[in-house]
């Protein structure tokens, strides 16, 4: 799951930036973007037997580890087995296969649509948990497995990335289908098993699937992201509803250097280990430069109005800028993101030196010594574009370079002015109201639904975790401790996904 609220709540120096300069051009409209005048509704909800069965669903041990030999098959096979009793009408009406290569754990399901000439929609979300570190046991409140209902809320780890969107998606459905409902265009929900590392056997699979089916375009996707939180923006007091429109994407080199180890007695001019950490060393030196484009100039031209007077000429120098000739308001943006950590990663391809291994002795020299770089890449920046700088960055023949990861470019960028947006700012407003916030997000992380939206047939890729926040603090569930939601406010996911169905009819 996409972790953004650290991202914004550093966002607070920026707004800090006085400006200086001259307006943008006065003709460029930049009044507020917000919709208006949405009548907010009520959806009826068997909430106590909903929350049943997400706290069962909680208690299936379905965790990713990093090491991926370490899979409990039987944990995701019995979670399997009781989402199908949980939901006999979606399993009597949609298809329902388990896919994913080379382990098939990943659920995708087909809700046959009346009009088959129709692009199809896909809701997706996440079976699978990141592990409970054993350090913070003693932390949570509650058993982290338990799926404790306590205070008003449901407790566990899965309740809110992401297991919540999963059971929204399908008690709303089966809601429909008890009231005889079939969608005129056909809808697929893509629940992946690995997310929580990268989704390369669930998510990828469905993409490449339904690639080789045939399919030409989706006409709407919607996966997690973050969830509806007041005072989620710096300068917004206002609830804020926040729909990723574009994700970084990602790739890992493995460094490597394989060559005569001996005695530390009798070292060389240059051991491996110096040799690749000077080469690491460059490659960390030679970051990739800043840059604006279409996601974060989306981002202000819907938030800009809504932040504060002072800086509004800024934001839209930015909404309204061209990419390749920069203002200097533009320029003041740029430096003021760069400025801080977390930021500055919302402007260029970021690089991560995360591992590093050599040696096994003190007095013996490693024959080898391998390091791990990750990259976040910015639109335009493709694996092969990253490989090329850190070869030629490294000038050093004896230093191979390896993609290691299931690397992915950045996405496309959904168009927040389309009907997709639109459909989905209107749903966001009939359960939750008006008096919020809706924007673009460029998002710095990434989800499942980034294997879709990397490919030509899915142009139009939104997400956002359709469960509201009492706070930021709430944030520190996500793969912290004591992760929960409130059992109302589940209550209006559930009723978001219903009302999303109806509004599908529209698209």
């Amino acid at each position: 799951m996409v972790r953004c609220s650290k991202l914004i709540a550093s966002m607070l120096p920026l707004f800090a930036l006085t400006t200086q300069h001259a307006l943008a051009d006065d003709k460029q409209d930049f009044s507020s973007m917000q919709m208006q005048g949405v009548e907010q509704i009520e959806v009826k909800v068997d909430l106590d037997n909903a929350v049943k069965r997400l706290s069962k669903a909680v208690q299936f041990k379905t965790i990713s580890n990093q090491d991926r030999n370490d899979f409990d098959e039987q944990a995701f096979n019995d979670y399997h087995e009781f989402i199908k009793q949980s939901y006999p009408l979606v399993h009597k009406t949609l298809k329902r296969e388990i896919i994913g290569d080379p382990r098939p754990f990943s659920l995708l399901y087909t809700w046959k649509g009346k009009d088959p000439s129709l692009a199809p929609a896909i809701f997706m979300a996440h079976q699978d948990v990141v592990p409970i570190a054993e350090e913070s046991r003693d932390q949570w409140l509650v058993e982290p497995f338990s799926g404790a209902i306590k205070d008003g809320y449901i407790w566990g780890r899965g309740v809110l990335d992401d297991k919540n969107q999963i059971h929204a998606i399908l008690e709303a459905t089966e809601m429909k289908i008890k009231q005889g409902f079939q969608p005129s265009r056909t809808i697929m929900f893509v629940f992946g098993h690995d997310e929580e590392v990268g989704g390369p056997e669930g998510a990828k699979s469905a993409a490449d699937l339904l690639e080789k089916r045939g399919i030409k375009e989706i006409a709407f996707v919607i996966d997690e992201s973050a969830p509806l939180t007041p005072g989620i923006f710096p300068g917004i007091r206002e609830n804020t509803a926040l729909i990723g429109i574009a994700q970084k994407g990602f790739i890992s080199l493995e460094l490597a250097i394989n060559s005569v180890g001996g005695h530390s007695s009798q070292p060389p001019l240059e051991s491996n280990i110096v040799a690749l950490a000077k080469a690491v060393t460059k490659v960390e030196a030679a970051q990739f430069p800043y840059k604006l484009h279409d996601a974060v100039r989306y981002q202000y031209r819907f938030m800009g109005p809504e932040l504060p007077k002072e800086q509004q000429a800024m934001y839209k120098a930015v909404a309204y800028g061209d990419n390749d000739n920069l203002t200097q308001l533009e320029k003041d943006f740029i430096n003021a993101m760069a400025a801080n950590q977390v930021t500055r990663s919302m402007i260029h391809t970021t690089t991560a030196v995360t591992m590093f291994n050599a040696g096994i002795k003190d007095n013996v020299l490693p024959p080898s010594a391998t390091a791990v770089v990750n990259f976040r890449p910015m639109p335009g920046d493709t694996p092969e574009v990253i490989i090329e700088h850190v070869k030629n960055t490294i000038q050093d023949e004896r230093i191979t370079v390896q993609d290691i990861s299931a690397s992915t470019p950045a996405t496309n960028v959904a168009n927040p002015h389309g009907q997709g947006y639109k459909l989905l700012e209107k749903t966001i407003r009939q359960t939750w109201g008006n008096d919020l916030i809706v924007s673009p997000f460029f998002v710095m992380g990434g989800s499942d639904s980034k294997h879709f939206q990397a490919r030509s047939f899915a142009p139009d890729v939104y997400t956002i975790t359709g469960i509201q926040l009492e706070s930021t603090k709430e944030f520190e569930g996500f793969h912290g401790v004591n992760e929960r939601i409130l059992i109302e406010e589940y209550g209006r996911s559930i009723g978001f996904f219903y009302t999303l169905i109806d509004n599908l009819e529209d698209l």
